[in-house]
């Protein structure tokens, strides 16, 4: 599934035209992000029709690396070809409670081959994080996933959605799992739309826990609440990339749950974050 002749030129013409146009005037240390990857969940319903052009494609737009949701191709032995041959690295894998429990041999054997290093737990069950109890349990449960993780060379980690932003008896849930758990053992994957959605902001949590976000899902979104490509919502990526030292973001996924076109929606979302400037804080 490699670009058609139309869509190679159509994008030949437009690096070509980029040249002759006037660039802005940016400050001596302004910054750009350099390594752009991708959650494949954007392109799940292209990855069970082609696995391998899929990632073909994906690597043909730009992104440098990957994060795997449910579907890593046949085997780990092949899709560690694929992503060889494509130039492709994945960091990072979105898990199940399952893996990390009954299912966790075959997930240390599948991450150490794919080369994955943060193994993050996509979701809670609604009717097991009800309670600020529950969350504090999940906070315990999270330390032990940590040390786990880290016993087999790997760094545990957790993905947001709204729901960990609706306060409960006053309080934020995400806030408990933060102050709960111990650094060295668990990271956050900040969710950017489902942050905002929720009502959180990103860079007061920045700021309150510093360092502890090392991977970011960089997701649009519209005033209304609409999931958008990236750069065509109403999010200051500039202002979240500033702080991405205090953050401690190391890897930036793009996301869209929902594009009417996949591949589109990829491609807009690289280019806009591709040509963004902003100045480190």
């Amino acid at each position: 599934m490699s670009l058609s002749r139309r869509e190679f030129v159509q994008t030949a013409g437009a690096a070509g035209l980029a040249g002759f146009l006037p660039r802005p005037i940016l400050p001596p240390t302004a910054d750009r992000l350099k390594k752009i990857g991708i959650q494949l969940y954007t392109v799940r319903q292209a990855l069970e029709a082609d696995f391998d052009g899929t990632l073909d494609r994906l690597a043909a737009i730009g992104y440098k690396e990957v994060e795997f949701a449910w579907n890593r191709g046949t085997s780990p032995a092949d899709t560690r070809k694929v992503l060889q041959r494509t130039g492709l690295t994945a960091p990072a894998a979105h898990l199940t409670v399952t893996d990390f429990e009954a299912g966790w041999d075959a997930t240390v054997a599948m991450a150490h081959t794919l080369g994955i290093e943060y193994l993050v737990l996509a979701w809670i069950d609604a009717d097991q994080r009800a309670t600020l109890d529950d969350y504090r349990r999940w906070a315990e449960r999270f330390n032990g996933f940590g040390r786990r993780a880290r016993a087999a060379g790997f760094q545990f980690g957790y993905h947001n959605h709204a729901e960990e932003l609706t306060p409960i008896d006053g309080q934020h849930p995400y806030g408990i799992l933060l102050g709960e758990t111990d650094p060295a053992e668990v990271a956050f994957e900040m969710d950017i739309y489902w942050m905002l959605e929720g009502g959180g902001d990103p860079l007061a949590y920045f700021a309150q826990w510093p360092g502890r976000f090392p991977l970011v899902h960089v997701k649009g979104r519209a005033t209304d609440g609409t999931m958008v490509d990236v750069g065509a919502g109403s999010v200051d990526w500039a202002a979240i990339f500033a702080k991405r030292n205090e953050a401690g973001i190391r890897h930036y996924f793009v996301e869209h749950d929902e594009p009417p076109d996949a591949f589109a929606s990829a491609t807009a979302s690289y280019r806009y974050l591709r040509a963004l400037r902003f100045q480190d804080a």
